[in-house]
């Protein structure tokens, strides 16, 4: 896809005969900002002289993220979108309409082609924008519930995709969870030994990952750290990670690593046997991608996305589910710690895991995006 079309179609439309002009829209969450730059990393891989441009805010993930993988930030204001009555319900008509001329004026400025979005508040400026300008629009909904960025989005989008099955959106289809290549594409067999070894743990015992995500999760912690001597005790070992500034209340031993954070989540996947985290659409997707099998532990606050995103591994037979007030260090040592020990019955949900993981949705989405950019007014 990389190449430059000739004839008729170039004839038509100049835009299909030059390199793709996008604008990536999405942050805040590590959620948005991972699949975006999945997707971002495959646009170049697949139209190297691609013009990419990402729309985030100054104070979401993207803000360092974005520039750190070298792509270009482009920052506008948040605009929540208000959910009581009062003064920012009365300012936000203003200040939405303010948001979509500046993102007009930038989609004007760069000769934008296309824009595809993954969620947050800089997307429904974008949206408008999109439509303002009669600009194609891809869409990308990590949750199995959607939130109301996409929602807006997928009424005029020339594509709407999902990471999950069941997502209501207008002409949604799955291709998965954009992911970077080194988790999509993870051998954990081939390297589980070396991964490890790494962390300083034993090949011969079966490891444990324990993460509540970029922030951590407190329960999860305290839960863990109380069961940890049975573990150890049982010949298992754990590679816990805290989130950042909450390793310090936590005593390592051996057997028991604590880390804030790990820049490489594959090299923990590797290195883990079972884990237990929350479940995050993007932790979800990369579990199946990877075939690991987890415990998931739904965080119990917001709209409930958490719960959804990891029903249909559950009914698959992949992972198991633990409400978060049920995680205590008695329910690790009874349910966690037995399917730890148990190979035989790890291996079959590593099968099933994996059956329900899709790889390549990165590539799916870049091509879908190139192809919106050079086609305007098709729907793909």
């Amino acid at each position: 896809m990389s190449g430059s079309p000739s004839g008729p179609d170039a004839a038509r439309d100049p835009r299909a005969a030059r390199a793709p002009r996008v604008l990536l829209a999405g942050g805040g969450s590590a959620g948005h900002v991972s699949p975006l730059l999945a997707t971002a990393a495959r646009i170049r891989e697949q139209a190297p002289q691609a013009q990419i441009v990402v729309l985030g805010t100054a104070s979401g993930l993207e803000a360092d993220l974005v520039p750190a993988a070298g792509f270009e930030l482009v920052t506008i204001e948040k605009v929540p979108f208000p959910r009581r009555p009062g003064g920012a319900a009365v300012r936000f008509p203003a200040r939405l309409a303010g948001s979509v001329r500046e993102v007009r004026a930038l989609l004007r400025d760069r000769g934008i082609d296309v824009v595809a979005g993954f969620g947050g508040y800089v997307c429904p400026p974008a949206y408008l924008a999109a439509a303002a300008s009669r600009i194609p629009l891809v869409v990308h909904e990590a949750n199995r519930r959607p939130g109301l960025a996409n929602r807006l989005g997928a009424v005029r989008a020339a594509a709407v995709l999902t990471a999950l099955d069941g997502t209501r959106l207008r002409g949604a289809r799955r291709i998965g969870m954009p992911m970077r290549e080194g988790i999509a594409h993870l051998d954990r067999a081939a390297r589980h030994d070396g991964a490890v070894q790494e962390f300083g743990l034993d090949p011969a015992r079966p490891v444990l990952l324990v993460t509540g995500g970029s922030l951590g999760a407190q329960r999860l912690n305290d839960a863990v750290c109380e069961a940890a001597p049975a573990f150890l005790e049982a010949g298992a070992q754990i590679l816990h990670i805290t989130g950042r500034g909450k390793a310090e209340d936590l005593t390592p031993r051996p057997g028991y690593r604590v880390v804030e954070y790990v820049r490489a989540m594959e090299d923990a996947y590797a290195a883990a046997d079972l884990a237990l985290t929350r479940s995050g659409a993007g932790t979800v997707c990369e579990l199946t991608a990877v075939g690991l099998p987890a415990v998931l532990v739904p965080l119990p606050i917001g709209n409930g996305e958490q719960a959804l995103n990891g029903q249909d591994v559950v009914s698959a037979g992949g992972a198991l589910m633990i409400e978060d007030a049920q995680i205590t260090a008695s329910r690790l040592v009874e349910q966690v710690l037995p399917l730890l020990l148990d190979q035989e019955r790890r291996a079959a949900m590593a099968a099933a895991s994996r059956r329900f993981g899709i790889p390549d949705a990165a590539e799916r989405l870049a091509e879908i995006v190139i192809g919106a950019a050079r086609e305007p007014g098709r729907r793909l």
